[in-house]
């Protein structure tokens, strides 16, 4: 019934969100001298405010149009090379100068947890002057009919390997956040089976890779509940006339609602100043305020068998950490990760997977040569800070780059290693 209210509430907000656009045209209008007083910009600031805060934010669009390569200004297209029900990979293809060197093959693993992937796009953007960038990215569960079928954690792990068989051999990946997991299971499972496309290199970005150390609120929260809670008070289904009509799932605005619950007075504060900006006519913090929250306020469905095997894995029994975690029936061994190297980075300030969870990721995959594996902590961040933001680009970045291509090379040996190895 949750989602069904929902969908009501939203329907009968309707004539009063255009009502609320109406009156803001008006109050704002150049023509109207009320649109030049104090008067005015308050009541079209407290309309545009109420249409904000009541609407439904659509999936946002990457919107890279152009990247710098060698100091020259290149363009850049959007282009679906690999797809399936709950996910296209999407390869921003750069037009490269002809004598360009040949860069590093990146995937992007963006998390399933709410957003979509273009909570990425700074991460993009930062990598495109250096590298042929690929994305996950995910669709949301309440626009894929139930004839598609079921999606859960063993799906996503498998659509994984299939991506990195796609891309082949020297590929580098890196999973943001929640894809850690799942991005460790695929590799370990390549790398038990000798598979030749398994990744040059693994970046792990904030990820809960074993949540009993440092735990965060969210953390506590689903070992405090416990699985059973979580289906019998945040799964529902998604109501007529979507295309998922009958399909369960954790809904977006759930999910939203946990997200701004963790930091509420944060974003209270935030709004009031947006209303504050607008009114002293602040154009630039008031478009940064927008920017943001169109974003952030843009969430996504997630199958219930998806979540539900995630946050039971994940966060109930830690089933990676404890060597207990399966795919397929076949168990998941980080130790048998050999030719992949490793880097795990974390935030100071990470209030969603605490200092050390990300770092555990070593202590899993002890074959692993010291030379082939790093740790960062990038100090003064939080969570989104570890993928995005000014630090990111300054000093993380480069760095994931410098560890991508000081590990580059060793991936034409390891190729050989592997089909001998398979010969045999």
């Amino acid at each position: 019934m949750f989602y069904q209210m929902y969908e009501l509430n939203h329907a009968a907000l309707q004539p009063y969100r255009a009502l609320a656009d109406a009156v803001k045209l008006f109050y704002s209008h150049p023509l109207n001298p009320a649109s030049q007083t104090s008067f005015g910009r308050s009541v079209a600031g407290a309309a545009e405010l109420f249409e904000r805060m009541t609407r439904r934010y659509a999936k946002p669009e990457f919107g890279i149009t152009e990247t710098r390569v060698d100091f020259v200004r290149v363009p850049v297209k959007e282009k679906v090379v690999w797809s399936k029900p709950f996910c296209n990979m999407i390869h921003f293809e750069r037009t490269l100068p002809a004598n360009h060197r040949s860069d590093p093959k990146i995937l992007i693993v963006a998390p399933m947890s709410g957003h979509y992937a273009t909570l990425l796009r700074g991460t993009v953007e930062t990598f495109l002057p250096n590298a042929e960038v690929f994305i996950t990215d995910w669709t949301d569960a309440r626009m894929v009919p139930l004839a598609d079928g079921p999606f859960n954690l063993d799906d996503y792990v498998d659509y994984v390997i299939d991506m990195l068989r796609w891309l082949g051999p020297d590929t580098h990946v890196i999973a943001v956040c929640q894809p850690s997991v799942p991005v460790l299971s695929a590799v370990s499972v390549m790398e038990a089976r000798s598979d030749d496309a398994a990744p040059a290199t693994m970046t792990l970005m904030g990820g809960p890779i074993d949540t009993r150390r440092n735990p965060t609120a969210v953390n506590l929260l689903a070992e405090e509940k416990g699985i059973d809670w979580f289906r019998d008070n945040v799964i529902t289904t998604v109501p007529w006339p979507h295309p998922g009509f009958g399909r369960p799932v954790y809904p977006g605005f759930l999910q939203l609602s946990g997200f701004m619950s963790m930091n509420l007075d944060r974003h209270l504060i935030a709004h009031k100043d947006f209303f504050m900006h607008l009114v002293k006519d602040d154009g630039d913090s008031a478009e940064k305020h927008r920017e943001f929250y169109d974003e952030y306020l843009a969430v996504m469905d997630l199958t219930a068998e998806f979540y539900l095997q995630t946050v039971d894995t994940v966060f109930v029994r830690h089933a990676l950490p404890k060597g207990e975690m399966t795919h397929r029936g076949e168990p998941v061994d980080p130790a048998a990760v050999r030719n992949v190297a490793l880097l795990t980075v974390e935030g100071e300030n990470d209030d969603i997977s605490g200092l050390g969870q990300t770092k555990a990721a070593h202590d899993l995959c002890v074959n692993i040569p010291d030379d082939m594996r790093a740790h960062h902590m990038q100090p003064k961040v939080g969570h989104y800070g570890v993928f995005n933001g000014s630090r990111f680009r300054a000093d993380i970045a480069p760095r994931i780059l410098d560890f991508i291509r000081s590990n580059a090379k060793s991936a034409q040996p390891v190729q050989k290693k592997r089909a001998a190895v398979r010969r045999a």
